[in-house]
């Protein structure tokens, strides 16, 4: 069993040099480079990695999304924005990249392209917490509570235990006059350690009692 994975970040960072030595050219060995340097925060370095694991494999859409994220973590949201679409260009039906298109889309107050993107997610991964999750908060900021309704749903049958998911249910059921669920939704997410905004509690318990 030990035998299965490096024993720390630093072995697999050596492992994954040496395979480069070998063989230059394998994009995949690049990515896990810049996989493990993520896991030591060395942004730059990582970063020459990314490129060079798209230099060799240009379909390498999981490489687009790490660089991706690393222009997130310097607040450079239009820079994860097209780090993400070359993503999904590299492989149609990336699920991973239009979720974070839809996230970033959404972050940056574009609701319309955040659920087109987001729409795509969960229809390429069915499986997508995330994804539902964020589609749920885009319907809200619509007013198309049902469809938040629905992709909540969706979200909790995937995680029973994920917060958001429930703290976006019980704003979703307030604003349809479903009391009683709306209290249900909020008591769990507040269970599971979510801070729901104060007023959302008021309501929701003035309206139940």
């Amino acid at each position: 069993m030990e035998n299965e994975k490096p024993k720390n970040v630093n072995e697999f960072i050596a492992h994954q040099r040496a395979a480069i030595a070998s063989n230059p050219e394998c994009g995949t060995s690049h990515y896990n480079l810049a996989v493990g340097l993520l896991g030591q925060k060395q942004y730059a370095e990582a970063e020459q990695a990314l490129f060079r694991a798209i230099e060799c494999s240009p379909s390498l859409a999981e490489a687009y999304v790490l660089l991706g994220g690393i222009r997130l973590k310097d607040g450079d949201l239009d820079g994860c924005l097209d780090f993400n679409q070359k993503a999904v260009k590299a492989r149609p039906g990336f699920s991973e990249g239009y979720g974070n298109i839809g996230f970033v889309q959404l972050q940056k107050g574009n609701v319309d392209k955040a659920i087109e993107a987001l729409e795509r997610a969960t229809v390429f991964n069915f499986r997508f917490l995330q994804a539902f999750t964020t589609l749920a908060s885009a319907y809200l900021m619509k007013g198309q509570v049902d469809k938040s309704i629905e992709a909540g749903l969706k979200a909790i049958k995937l995680e029973p235990d994920f917060p958001v998911a429930h703290n976006n249910l019980a704003i979703a059921y307030l604003q349809k006059g479903a009391f009683d669920l709306a209290k249900r939704h909020c008591d769990r997410a507040i269970e599971l350690g979510y801070k729901v905004a104060p007023e959302i509690i008021k309501d929701i318990s003035e309206r139940c009692h």
